[in-house]
């Protein structure tokens, strides 16, 4: 009977060591996954990606007109670069390639909010980030009034 080769442990029992292809093939797989998964990540990062975000901003402690203090935010979010974005009335739905430009304009209307003495702010974001299709936020809406 032939044995497999063997190490001892510290706690006396054999241990068998990985010999032949079965070792060597777990490791050429490993290596195979890693090198497919960043391919697929820059095949999603060459196509265009449009992130539309729905973003209302609300000083608290300010009274019941809050409208100064949403122009200032809108004028702040209207200097950030790459970013579109649609007034409504009750919130004002942004659209860029990526999530971190949505982001700065919100640090931006924070900011703008805060300069003008407000004490408390309260804001809602509501992002879609759609990574299979190119939908801009007029692509939207023209589907549903068709």
């Amino acid at each position: 009977m032939i044995r497999p080769k063997s190490t001892s442990s510290r706690t006396g029992y054999a241990r068998k060591r990985p010999t032949g292809k079965i070792g060597w093939s777990a490791r050429q797989e490993l290596t195979r996954q890693n090198t497919i998964a960043p391919l697929k990540v820059r095949a999603l990062t060459k196509r265009r990606i449009v992130s539309i975000a729905e973003f209302s901003i609300h000083p608290i402690g300010t009274g019941t007109s809050v409208g100064p203090y949403v122009k200032r935010a809108l004028q702040a979010i209207s200097k950030i670069e790459g970013l579109e974005y649609q007034v409504t009335p009750m919130a004002t739905i942004l659209e860029a390639q990526d999530v971190s430009t949505i982001l700065k304009a919100v640090e931006a209307s924070h900011e703008a909010v805060r300069s003008m003495g407000a004490k408390r702010i309260s804001s809602t974001l509501r992002i879609d980030e759609r990574l299979d299709k190119l939908r801009t936020m007029n692509d939207k809406t023209e589907s549903v009034s068709e």
